[in-house]
């Protein structure tokens, strides 16, 4: 699959991947300070942003799509960060193409599985007729009802987009609700990535807890982890200078 990216910047090449319901656009704040040290890659993994929708869609073939990029602009070796989702789909890249990444970044996800927990949220959205409503507002307005955070809204309704029919979803929303099973899915096997990990998590989060330390030693026995204070989940939009601060550190 041929994935939509942006590419910023000059210097070593960072991949950077987004999170569940997201694009490439939520990193557009860090980029702007990262890209005077980095050739960017902000990518948008399937059936999100600009890239194409397809019905599989799990860790498997995300790890394969990113493969497929990297060979296609010729990156043999990269800086890789992913946040949540790309956390997990970086995660997975590192343990099955170690000799691609130079060092690895996870931003606030461990290992090991997750229960669903986006219920509420797919109920929102899948409340939202494309068909009848007339504005963002009225969009808004329905998936109130469901969630009540403002900035979490803005944040979904970044992927509801318009074409000469009207409304249309950047996200493959029926697939996402009908296998959100699999964002949840822990690392597997016996697999293990050596070279330099740094996991940053929210302070505020309960992604990262202390409880995963002996699984991320585990699969990353050359890991470190960095508190990101006042932050929660979605922590670049809540703390950016913080994490760029982080990020540099690690990869300088």
């Amino acid at each position: 699959m041929k994935l939509n990216f942006k590419k910023l910047g000059t210097g070593k090449p960072l991949v950077i991947l987004h999170g569940l319901f997201g694009s490439l656009d939520n990193w557009f704040s860090i980029a702007k300070e990262l890209e005077k040290t980095f050739t960017l890659y902000l990518v948008d993994q399937r059936n999100h942003g600009d890239s194409p929708q397809a019905e599989e869609w799990n860790y498997e073939v995300m790890v394969e799509d990113l493969k497929e990029f990297l060979d296609q602009e010729g990156l043999e070796k990269v800086f890789l960060m992913g946040h949540s989702m790309g956390g997990k789909t970086a995660m997975n890249f590192a343990l099955s193409y170690p000799e691609r990444v130079e060092r690895l970044i996870v931003a606030d996800i461990a290992p090991r599985y997750y229960p669903v927990h986006h219920q509420t949220i797919l109920e929102g959205l899948n409340a939202i007729d494309l068909k009848t409503i007339k504005s963002r507002k009225e969009a808004d307005d329905i998936l109130g009802q469901y969630v009540a955070e403002l900035g979490i809204r803005q944040f979904l309704l970044k992927s509801l987009s318009r074409d000469s029919n009207g409304f249309i979803w950047k996200i493959n929303l029926p697939v996402i609700t009908e296998k959100i099973n699999n964002v949840g899915e822990p690392l597997d096997g016996d697999k293990k990535y050596e070279g330099p990990t740094l996991f940053l998590a929210g302070e505020n989060s309960d992604y990262i807890q202390q409880s995963d330390l002996s699984e991320m030693e585990n699969y990353f026995p050359e890991y470190e982890v960095e508190f990101i204070s006042g932050a929660g989940h979605w922590l670049h939009a809540e703390q950016p200078e913080a994490v760029i601060e982080e990020v540099l550190k690690f990869l300088k």
